[in-house]
C-alpha cells in the first residue's frame, strides 16, 4: 500500500468536468429524428370561454392583430380547433402551457 497524504486533493480546472461519460471520440452526436417537421400549438373549442376572450388571449399572448386573432378564434369556433403557433417542441410546450394559464384548452403536436 502507498503512503496516505494529509494534503487536500488538487482542485479541478474549470474545463475539466468532475466526471465524464465514456466517449469513443471527441465529438458527441445527438440522435435526431429524420422527420424535421415543426411542432404546432392547437387551441380547441370549449363551452366555457367567450369568443371575445379567446380573441383577446391570442392578441395578448401572441401579439396577433385583431383581424388575425378573430380569424383564428373563428376557426376554433367553427372547425373545433386552430393552429395558433408553430415552432420547436420546447416553444410549443411553453405556448400550450400559457394557453392553459389563460384557461383555454390547448395541446401541441407535430405539424401535419
Amino acid at each position: 500500500m502507498g503512503a496516505v497524504s494529509d494534503a487536500p486533493p488538487a482542485p479541478l480546472s474549470p474545463t475539466e468536468p468532475a466526471s465524464s461519460p465514456q466517449q469513443d471520440s471527441d465529438v458527441a452526436l445527438l440522435d435526431r429524428p429524420a422527420d424535421d417537421r415543426p411542432w404546432v400549438t392547437l387551441v380547441w373549442n370549449d363551452p366555457v370561454n367567450l369568443m371575445s376572450y379567446v380573441t383577446w388571449v391570442l392578441q395578448t399572448h401572441f401579439g396577433y392583430s385583431r383581424a388575425k386573432a378573430e380569424a383564428l378564434m373563428l376557426d376554433v369556433h367553427h372547425r373545433g380547433r386552430a393552429v395558433v403557433s408553430t415552432g420547436t417542441r420546447e416553444k410549443m410546450e411553453a405556448d400550450t402551457e400559457a394557453m392553459h394559464g389563460y384557461g383555454l384548452w390547448a395541446t401541441f403536436q407535430k405539424d401535419e
